[in-house]
């Protein structure tokens, strides 16, 4: 069978309504996946990509450059906020659950960053608060941004994620993990479990 790419289209694959506001119809695609088993569990990218560049501020209100912060170490990346009633906290449960399965060595390496698209109300000690309940017995905590309404679209551009729209409800659910390197090439969305992140982290690692 011939290898073939199906593209991701965000509003219909790596958008979620966190609330009763309708997913929009104006989405773009920003990544091809595999349409075939691959080496990854999560959705393995035709094309992988770059670590973003961006700085917000994060939950201590230190200034934050995602680019150099996390650089040459396994991270992920997701964009969603604190009142979300679903898939943000089952997004930051399932990592967690993830980090906690994984061999110590690897575990101890992971960076999660978790990025609100709802600045006016996820400040610093709101952040703070919500990543306290998943990341309290983990090696490295958590690491919540903010920042102004521009700098937040600013970020999700450079992520490749659509923009979230209704004051951040709607939004990407697309978690990108980063290896060594600071290339994504596999991203998880509905469906994905802690497992398949155990499984894929230790190929990321090899790079």
């Amino acid at each position: 069978m011939s290898r073939k790419y199906v593209v991701v289209l965000l509003t219909a694959l790596a958008l979620t309504a966190c609330s009763d506001s309708p997913t929009p119809s104006n989405g773009s695609p920003v990544a091809s996946v595999s349409s075939e088993a691959g080496l990854y569990r999560g959705l393995q990218l035709q094309t992988p990509l770059a670590r973003p560049v961006f700085t917000l501020t994060d939950d201590a209100g230190a200034t934050y450059d995602f680019a150099t912060a996390t650089a040459g170490k396994p991270t992920f990346l997701f964009f969603g906020y604190t009142s979300c009633p679903d898939i943000c906290p089952t997004t930051m449960a399932d990592v967690a659950v993830a980090v906690r399965d994984l061999p110590a060595e690897i575990a101890a390496e992971v960076q999660v960053v978790f990025v609100t698209t709802d600045p006016a109300e996820d400040t610093g000690p709101v952040l703070t608060e919500f990543l306290d309940h998943f990341d309290t017995d983990l090696p490295n905590g958590f690491v919540g941004l903010t920042g102004t309404q521009e700098q937040v679209d600013a970020a999700q551009r450079a992520a490749r994620v659509t923009v979230a729209m209704d004051m951040g409800r709607t939004h990407s659910a697309q978690l990108q993990l980063y290896g060594p390197d600071d290339l994504a090439r596999v991203i998880y969305v509905g469906g994905s479990s802690p497992d398949d992140m155990v499984h894929d982290l230790p190929l990321i690692m090899q790079g």
